[in-house]
């Protein structure tokens, strides 16, 4: 009698988690795909409004540096108005601006129509990995935690391909209407997708409560080290992806741009990795994947020095099938260690991420502009080595705190 009363249950659990990660798998890929839709337009936004390249630029910068100013604080909202309310407005909301910008008439009304889409966007990042967190079993955060990421390295890839493709046919504005338009397909499916929570308790937004809430995570010497590991990993992995490009339409290469620009199908490394780390380390334990994914983006590195389009091409894959797998396990990680709020952690795990891309990414230029690849290898290299010492870092505090109640497995 008890077996029969209990298979409903977990059919019913069964089929809630994969209504949860389909549709975030969705909402990565529409999130992702209109953050980085403007990159790929850039030359055609100079051309169009006889901008500097500078200017243009702000297309991409605005978006992700407001979508990093705004996770704390919509990070807040979620737990006081509930994670899917969050995240269902933000992804409308980014949906109908994305298909108002092809219409408009300056530059200075796109950026700002792009600044208000990282204000939108917002809430989905900063809120997903709290979600799934509270609503997925620990067995399997994981497998969970690679489909989002997943959906959101297919969401940057399609973001980047498709107005790049659309570039060659037609204009900047065809351009950014058919990935508006893909985005908002995807907006639809999540939100139709999407479960209500049911394991989420309200708790109040107060300055004093938001405060406490980050504090708290921030004593917590596991998530700290987790925090500082994205942000060194995801500053190397955009800082090779930047420059790239230069190395691909120069000697000895001199890839045509629009060759040089397919670079971006490598991200599908990222998206099989993601899925696969994810289910690996429920398996065999977090500590030993993210371990392995360091150590494949470190073979990845090396294999870009030579001036070889083979190996280059390789080693760029492993660097991005490593950096993504190491994202997923130290994503689902956060999730499962924080204290009290997973949202104000999940957010200052993205605070890190977002920091990183942008300082790092950055200053990778300075390196590669006075000593080539070649240097900035050297400093994506010193980053692996301080993520390699966090990694052992986590290792020390897992042991410590291996008890009766903490299985191996979950480490």
């Amino acid at each position: 009698m008890t077996s029969t009363k209990t298979r409903p249950v977990a059919g019913g659990r069964t089929t809630h988690e994969r209504r949860i990660t389909t549709a975030l798998f969705a909402a990565g890929l529409a999130t992702f795909a209109t953050m980085y839709s403007a990159q790929a337009l850039l030359p055609s936004l100079s051309a169009a409004f006889g901008a500097t390249p500078a200017h243009a630029a702000l297309a991409v910068s605005l978006t992700t540096g407001v979508v990093a100013l705004a996770i704390l604080p919509v990070s807040a909202l979620s737990s006081r108005f509930g994670r899917t309310r969050v995240m269902t407005v933000s992804a409308v909301s980014s949906a109908v601006i994305g298909l108002l910008l092809p219409f408009s008439p300056t530059l200075d009304v796109l950026l700002t129509g792009r600044a208000l889409q990282g204000l939108t966007l917002a809430g989905v990042p900063a809120v997903a990995m709290a979600y799934l967190a509270e609503e997925i079993g620990p067995d399997g955060l994981g497998a969970a935690m690679g489909v989002y990421i997943a959906g959101t390295t297919f969401g940057g890839l399609a973001g980047r391909v498709i107005p790049a493709f659309t570039l060659s046919v037609a204009s900047w504005r065809w351009a950014e209407a058919t990935i508006s338009v893909a985005a908002a397909v995807c907006t639809v499916w999540f939100v139709r997708g999407l479960p209500p929570s049911r394991s989420f308790v309200a708790r109040p937004a107060g300055i004093r409560t938001v405060l406490s809430d980050l504090a708290a995570q921030l004593r917590h010497r596991g998530l700290l080290t987790l925090f500082a590991l994205i942000f060194v990993l995801i500053g190397g992995f955009v800082s090779l992806y930047n420059f790239l490009g230069y190395r691909l339409t120069r000697p000895p290469f001199e890839l045509p741009e629009a060759v040089a620009g397919l670079v971006f199908v490598l991200y599908l490394a990222g998206s099989a990795a993601a899925a696969i780390t994810g289910r690996l380390a429920d398996r065999v334990g977090r500590l030993r994947v993210l371990a392995a994914a360091v150590a494949i983006m470190a073979v990845g590195l090396a294999m870009t020095l030579p001036d070889n389009l083979v190996t280059l091409v390789i080693g760029m894959s492993l660097c991005t099938a490593g950096f993504f797998g190491a994202h997923t396990v130290a994503g689902a990680w956060v999730g499962a260690m924080a204290n009290g709020n997973r949202g104000a952690a999940s957010s200052l795990y993205l605070f890190a991420f977002y920091l990183g891309s942008s300082i790092i990414g950055a200053a990778g230029g300075i390196a590669y502009v006075h000593h080539g690849w070649l240097g900035l290898v050297l400093c994506v290299a010193a980053l692996l080595i301080v993520a390699a010492i966090l990694v052992c870092t986590l290792t020390i505090h897992a042991n410590s705190r291996s008890g009766a109640k903490q299985p191996t497995v979950g480490i």
